[in-house]
């Protein structure tokens, strides 16, 4: 029982473990909901970035919290009085970051990717049953109401059988991140495609539902040290068909779209839960499908954590998405040749 819970206290008490441009984001709505959330900690080896929501905190009429120099420290000199932790690192990072926080007792949060590999969502798969422990992965496209209502909807069979689903993500992305480390494979784990891109990855993983078995994929690094754009086709376990294109290097923000067949309807969802549309006539347009409201990640968070929702991108989502990557990576580099998805039912 952690300290808050003791107290009988009704807020959450979060230690941040990243306070970058992803970590500042979730900071400014975090302390709007002071209500139910504490933000007790934070680990920012940057100096400049701890500085920087320095400003977030005086507006919330708050003390900025301390910045420890190491999450070991953090957690020997903080953990009994923590709750949840949220980590917003560099990807290579998730994997130990996240399992040193759930064998301490606390909940996670962890920002996409979960993992940079399928042996690595498994490990993580069981420290969360070896300790009992809350993961969730911050997609916020899983963490979205349209997305779950867009779940629900497939999966009520309501719709017909999926025949094929198209993704697609575009964005202005390798220029602006030359020389920064989601440009550094041993720390990004991929470039576009795994970074923009996985937002894509994990909620045609979500909204499908089922895993990959086959994929054959083509990847350029247009001469970066990591993958710029990049197709992927994959078949599902029920002979569904899908198909990923990417593009970071043209001249849009950061846009998507996922476009899913089935024998009844059309259903176009946003990779961040931005949109969904559904079409199920020949004749009609497609309509806007009206959702609740949500204050983001943090919010869903806090309430799978209090056990008014389910748990929407458990670490079985995120080790369906990494398989799929690992199998997109090993395919590009047989030069498209179709692979088999590690830990999928066999084809005949």
């Amino acid at each position: 029982m952690t300290n808050s819970e003791m107290q009988g206290s009704s807020r959450v008490r979060v230690a941040m473990v990243g306070c970058g441009r992803i970590g500042k984001a979730h900071l400014r709505t975090m302390l709007q909901m002071q209500a139910t959330t504490e933000v007790v900690a934070v680990l920012e080896p940057s100096p400049a970035a701890y500085a920087d929501i320095a400003p977030l905190f005086d507006a919330a009429q708050l003390p900025v919290p301390p910045n420890f120099p190491t999450l070991e420290e953090l957690l020997t000199r903080l953990g009994s009085e923590l709750d949840a932790v949220m980590i917003n690192t560099p990807h290579a990072y998730h994997h130990d970051q996240a399992q040193a926080c759930m064998e301490a007792g606390l909940d996670v949060l962890l920002e996409k990717p979960m993992v940079i590999s399928g042996a690595e969502a498994e490990s993580l798969m069981a420290t969360r049953d070896r300790t009992g422990r809350l993961l969730v992965v911050a997609f916020p496209g899983s963490l979205s109401p349209r997305v779950r209502h867009a779940v629900s909807l497939l999966r009520s069979g309501d719709l017909g059988r999926l025949l094929t689903v198209n993704g697609e993500a575009w964005e202005h992305w390798r220029v602006p991140n030359i020389g920064t480390w989601r440009q550094v494979p041993e720390i990004a784990g991929g470039g576009f495609f795994f970074d923009t891109g996985a937002h894509l990855l994990n909620t045609v993983a979500d909204l499908t539902g089922e895993d990959f078995v086959e994929v054959a994929a083509w990847l350029d690094n247009l001469d970066t040290p990591v993958e710029i754009f990049g197709v992927a086709m994959a078949k599902l376990a029920s002979g569904a068909l899908v198909t990923f294109n990417v593009c970071g290097d043209t001249v849009s923000q950061a846009r998507s779209h996922i476009r899913l067949c089935l024998t009844d309807a059309v259903m176009e969802v946003g990779i961040w839960g931005e949109k969904l549309t559904l079409q199920r006539t020949r004749t009609d347009a497609p309509l806007d499908v009206p959702v609740a409201p949500s204050l983001g990640v943090w919010d869903q968070f806090l309430a799978v954590r209090a056990g008014k929702m389910a748990n929407p991108c458990p670490p079985e989502v995120g080790l369906r998405m990494a398989r799929l990557w690992d199998a997109i990576r090993a395919s590009a580099a047989q030069g498209g040749q179709a692979v088999q998805v590690a830990g999928a039912p066999r084809m005949a």
